[in-house]
């Protein structure tokens, strides 16, 4: 079975590093460098979560305009709606069990 976009997105917020970029992220874009340099990770580290975090579906990358060789990564735009959505309509499904549980035990007092 495929993976859905959720199970994606949350694979990639699965590693804290991976979770700080995107912090680092919502404050406003960067370049790959400068994530590496505030994580404290080598530059291959920093590759391969900015790689699994594109896949995911939630980082941009574009290329520098004055350099070529540097990257810039920045939020995609609603990147972490499908999350959101999810975790409302488990929030919800959770919500309306531990009612009806509540409910149940109450009328067997």
């Amino acid at each position: 079975m495929k993976p859905s976009i959720v199970d994606r997105k949350l694979a990639a917020l699965a590693d804290p590093s991976r979770r700080r970029v995107i912090e680092l992220l919502s404050a406003r874009p960067r370049r790959a460098g400068e994530l590496a340099e505030a994580l404290g990770l080598p530059p291959p580290a920093m590759s391969r979560h900015l790689r699994a975090l594109k896949e995911g579906g939630l980082v941009a990358e574009r290329i520098d305009e004055i350099d070529s060789r540097v990257r810039i990564y920045a939020l995609k735009d609603g990147a972490v709606d499908e999350v959101k959505a999810w975790l409302a309509a488990t929030e919800a499904l959770w919500s309306d069990q531990l009612r009806a549980f509540k409910k149940r035990v109450e009328t067997k007092r």
